[in-house]
């Protein structure tokens, strides 16, 4: 441990190169899939915007509990239904899973598929059930 140190010491620039070129990959590659989007930005755009809710979650989890309005596609089979979403295309889409692990590589793939404004629900539904907002069960 003592040498990690040293070397560190020994090479701030490399050390530094690294560290910006970690943050700028990690940055990038979040940002494919789409921006992230807060619950009250959800709201708003739902609102407002007529934003389209798809939840990414698996069938039985999405009749547990899931958000007015939300079309469930659930990550599993989403690449095979996305034509199923084509008609929303112009159209803000956030996407929603249980804690926002699929949504972002749900997100590239609507990207590539043409679709303009793909966002992600920050915290899926883990975040949502947690700020006690409502959710439609069945």
């Amino acid at each position: 441990m003592d040498r990690f140190f040293e070397f560190i010491g020994n090479h701030p620039i490399l050390v530094s190169a690294f560290v910006f070129f970690l943050v700028a990959l990690i940055v990038t590659e979040r940002r494919k899939g789409g921006q992230s989007v807060t619950t009250q930005e959800l709201v708003r755009m739902t609102n407002h915007e007529s934003a389209v809710l798809v939840d990414l979650r698996d069938r039985n989890e999405f009749s547990r509990g899931h958000i007015t309005g939300a079309i469930n596609v659930p990550y599993s089979t989403f690449s095979q239904r996305i034509e199923e979403l084509q008609k929303h295309r112009d159209k803000p889409v956030i996407l929603i899973c249980k804690i926002g692990q699929h949504s972002s590589a749900a997100g590239s793939q609507l990207i590539k598929n043409g679709f303009q404004d793909v966002r992600r629900l920050s915290g899926g539904m883990t975040e949502w059930t947690g700020s006690n907002l409502p959710v439609v069960k069945g």
